[in-house]
């Protein structure tokens, strides 16, 4: 079945970043951001939480779109054990900066679609692996005041300056890092009956 209308595709994020991506696939769709507690639970992984909060995010919006296609999507970036959200300010980002400097991250983005409709709820995460350059205490501070990435984890905003501060990116969806990874949303859309071309 096609979802148009009212019937349509249903974006649960506030990312302006993540509006931008999915405009990509001239797919028609509605925003409407999910108000959750994005709090790490005790003992969950970087991927555990990525993964709950997408699909959080789309259960909140589901019952004010009950015929409609949901799109969640969370990013928790992890060093070891220790795990990064979006830092909310300045100090948190120059600690996150600071912890990641020299070293590699892994980025984990996931993405959910519930069909509200029938309940069926798909996901998946794609991990993505960030060499960090080694970042003095002035790099830092003047790619903050660049780039403001205050509402990233990891604070590194890719797309923009944030660039200047790392030295190799793998993964299997280039878009994964910049918050919605696509190619796993199109597998997840088509599941649905849903395709941008």
């Amino acid at each position: 079945m096609v979802f148009s209308g009212k019937d349509g595709l249903v974006l649960a994020s506030a990312s302006r970043y993540r509006r931008g991506l999915l405009d990509q696939l001239r797919l028609h769709y509605t925003v409407c951001p999910a108000d959750i507690d994005e709090s790490q639970r005790a003992h969950e992984t970087a991927v555990e939480l990525a993964t709950r909060l997408a699909r959080e995010k789309a259960r909140a919006v589901a019952p004010r779109y009950p015929h409609s296609l949901i799109i969640g999507s969370d990013q928790v970036a992890s060093l070891s054990e220790r795990i990064f959200g979006k830092p909310g300010d300045h100090p948190g980002a120059v600690a996150q900066l600071r912890a990641m400097s020299g070293r590699t991250v892994q980025f984990h983005t996931a993405v959910c679609v519930l069909n509200a409709r029938t309940g069926v709820e798909r996901s998946a995460v794609v991990p993505t692996e960030v060499r960090f350059r080694r970042l003095g205490e002035t790099a830092i501070e003047k790619y903050l005041q660049a780039d403001l990435p205050y509402d990233c984890a990891g604070s590194a905003r890719i797309e923009g300056l944030g660039i200047a501060l790392v030295e190799r990116v793998r993964s299997d969806d280039p878009s994964a890092l910049l918050g919605l990874p696509l190619i796993a949303l199109l597998d997840l859309l088509a599941a649905e009956g849903v395709s941008a071309l």
